[in-house]
């Protein structure tokens, strides 16, 4: 009988077809539901560790869960384009592109490598921006109240994803201080969403200090 053992390239690009669907999935789920099922599934948080991350009641974190996952089990989303392999040339080429762009508040340089219905949520805050101007706006008031000078991205991932430590120089010293975790989610050779926590509490789990030499 032949061997009808999947290789190891195939069982990588099945491992990836389900990720990119999980993700592709991921972004139609309300920002909430999107939030908890990160922390939980991705993550691996505990529920009262969730609750306190977003300021909710362990039930409503539970209950939120159970959504998310019934919304994603009957959601059959549509193929998007391939996303780049983690860590190859091209996820780097873009990545790095991006935080080029972000730390030297080129707004028009981070708005191009969006796709057109691309998402900025933050949660657990209740702000969340979709398409290329309300993305723009939010960035050009975002540098109104921290100069790029002052801003710094350190590399670091969430689960298939790339994402950076997002820091902020301290005015009266040279030390940065965190304010959160972007992670993007890729789609071909664009960045389809950012989603950005704000909390403090889950940089130990990404390997980031809280605060950095300038």
């Amino acid at each position: 009988m032949p061997d009808t053992t999947p290789g190891p390239d195939a069982r990588y690009e099945t491992k990836e077809a389900v990720t990119l669907a999980f993700l592709t999935a991921l972004q139609r789920l309300p920002p909430r539901q999107r939030a908890v099922l990160v922390l939980r599934d991705v993550l691996g948080f505990h529920s009262a560790e969730v609750a306190s991350i977003l300021d909710q009641s362990e039930v409503s974190v539970n209950s939120a869960l159970q959504r998310a996952r019934a919304t994603l089990d009957n959601l059959q989303p549509p193929r998007p384009e391939r996303a780049p392999l983690p860590h190859s040339p091209a996820e780097r080429v873009l990545v790095g592109a991006f935080a080029d762009a972000f730390q030297s508040g080129d707004i028009d340089r981070v708005v191009a490598m969006l796709t057109d219905d691309a998402w900025l949520t933050m949660p657990p805050e209740p702000h969340e921006y979709q398409g290329h101007d309300a993305i723009a706006r939010f960035f050009s008031m975002a540098y109104g109240v921290h100069d790029a000078s002052r801003l710094r991205l350190v590399p670091t991932r969430a689960n298939t994803q790339p994402a950076f430590g997002f820091y902020v120089k301290d005015p009266h010293t040279d030390i940065a201080h965190a304010r959160g975790v972007f992670v993007l989610t890729l789609e071909g050779t664009q960045i389809s969403a950012i989603t950005r926590f704000g909390n403090h509490g889950i940089l130990p789990h990404f390997g980031l200090p809280r605060t950095l030499p300038w």
